[in-house]
């Protein structure tokens, strides 16, 4: 039976919810003075989940910027009370510069939550204990904290950026729940005997999927193969199982580029820990991304990639696709902030995400986006149960490029599992018409193939196609690439709202 990784939230879960709507509107802001002796019992994460499902549909996004001191304190309960405090002198003060600005605000925070939270009678709270972690790379500091006041107070500091509850899980059910996460999320090392029909052979032995002539991309290569451009892939890590992309990389055509391996995901339930898990794949998910950007073009009777000269740069940084994790969220905000700092990376390719915003991972964004990074961002692929979501997160941010799957034929029909939305920046043709197929790539194991789809290999087939216009134009800007890329798109230049610019043409981009 054939497999479809799905690129983001391929969940079937259903919850119930038990707050009305009044409930609703009195767990939003600030409490009244008189009510808040009966608010010291923590909200349900059912009730929590409620309003976050409410303001997605209402707005789009959900941020817990906008909801009461003891709704962020409930869910602080709920997640290890671990809460990210994101600090600096204003809104935009993200770089952590270590100035002598940005000491003081660190150190003054720290002393407020020490203050309100050590109890130096039963020490339930060890002042060494209260700093959990500190970003490298960013104003972002995560604290233990047990005591409401303690969240009335910092949100009052305007040292303060913003407030997250760090620890806390939307998806969190049982336990069975939890094991089917791994395949449920686009994880699995299956492989697939390719049908004779979704591949074209080309030398000097390698098979080009059935879509590369859909975006002229087979005819670009006569103009730029991505030479001299790296990409930088963040998802679950690359397979040591597979040549192509390890000690092969180097391979038929393909020659005189570089691929590294990083590993930043903290396989971990203690907050605290710091060990890494390596730049293995563990998912198989990063693997068929960096396959369908960046595969060699072979000799060896596999599937070749988008930008088959491209150099690559592979981060480990989740689990799975699904960043629901403490440990996932900050693990991708390091990979995109040390690909951020490269002065060889000029793309990223993010084909992971959330339903909603993680601010810690905007920063992140927002810090490499300042560094002129071209950074692409799954719209996001789950079952029509989550499709009111629109757009996903980071997807959803101005300074990402979102780009989702639709399926081959005339017009534009987004695939099975993929979301679309006004925030959708280009497309990519990755669903057969009729028998559903979708891209081939490199399996998990060397010497076997797959098929991958959803928005996550779109967004990964977009990085290559953009590596393609940049080997072409090296002296080029990320908005004379960005640029080039839209005016040559099928649809500019009339955007459409839910496929924005429309599929890619690599051929009109590259000339």
């Amino acid at each position: 039976m054939k497999r479809v990784l799905h690129g983001m939230l391929c969940l079937t879960l259903l919850w119930t919810f038990s707050c009305t709507n009044e409930n609703l509107e009195s767990l939003v802001l600030e409490e009244p003075a008189s009510e808040i002796h009966s608010l010291q019992d923590p909200l349900s994460r059912e009730e929590i989940n409620q309003h976050i499902e409410q303001r997605l549909e209402e707005m789009g996004d959900f941020s817990w910027d906008e909801v009461s001191d003891h709704m962020l304190w409930s869910a602080l309960q709920l997640g290890d009370n671990i809460l990210t405090i994101g600090y600096g002198e204003d809104k935009n003060d993200i770089s952590n510069k270590k100035s002598e600005q940005q000491l003081t605000s660190k150190e003054t925070l720290l002393q407020l939550v020490r203050g309100l939270e050590v109890d130096i009678k039963s020490e339930t709270q060890k002042p060494e204990d209260l700093l959990v972690f500190e970003d490298e790379y960013l104003t972002v500091m995560d604290v233990k904290v047990l005591k409401l006041e303690t969240v009335r107070q910092l949100r009052k500091d305007p040292q303060v950026r913003y407030l997250e509850p760090g620890g806390y899980r939307f998806f969190q059910q049982d336990k069975e729940v939890a094991k089917s996460s791994f395949s449920s999320s686009g994880c699995g090392f299956d492989s697939e005997v390719l049908s004779s029909t979704d591949y074209i052979s080309i030398a000097p032995n390698a098979l080009m999927p059935w879509n590369f002539p859909l975006h002229k991309i087979n005819d670009a290569w006569t103009y730029s193969t991505g030479s001299g451009v790296t990409i930088g892939i963040i998802d679950t890590g690359l397979s040591p199982n597979q040549s192509l992309l390890n000690g092969n990389y180097n391979n038929g055509y393909s020659s005189g580029r570089t691929v590294e391996k990083y590993g930043v995901y903290v396989d971990s339930f203690w907050p605290w820990s710091r060990r890494t898990d390596g730049p293995d794949d563990k998912c198989g998910h990063g693997t068929s991304m960096a396959s369908a950007a960046v595969a060699p073009r072979n000799n060896m009777t596999r599937p070749v990639g988008v930008a088959y000269n491209a150099n690559l740069v592979s981060y480990r940084a989740a689990a799975n696709v699904l960043l629901e994790g403490y440990h996932e969220q900050r693990g991708v905000a390091r990979a995109i902030s040390e690909l951020g700092r490269r002065n060889d990376v000029k793309i990223i390719s993010l084909s992971m995400g959330y339903i909603f915003s993680i601010n810690r991972i905007k920063d992140a964004i927002r810090d490499a986006y300042s560094r002129g990074n071209l950074i692409f961002a799954a719209g996001g692929t789950s079952t029509t149960f989550t499709n009111f979501v629109g757009v996903t997160f980071p997807g959803n941010m101005s300074e990402t490029v979102a780009v989702t799957g639709v399926e081959e034929g005339s017009g534009y029909d987004e695939c099975d599992t993929c979301h679309k939305g006004s925030k959708i920046d280009f497309t990519i043709i990755m669903e057969r018409y009729g028998s559903n197929n979708h891209v081939p790539v490199l399996s998990y194991y060397s010497g076997k193939d797959d098929y991958v789809g959803g928005s996550s290999v779109a967004t990964a087939s977009a990085a290559g196609i953009a590596a393609l216009v940049w080997a072409k134009n090296p002296g080029y800007s990320r908005t004379q690439i960005l640029n080039k890329m839209i005016a040559t798109a099928d649809l500019y230049p009339n955007r459409s709202g839910s496929y924005g610019w429309g599929n890619l043409n690599a051929l009109a981009a590259v000339q």
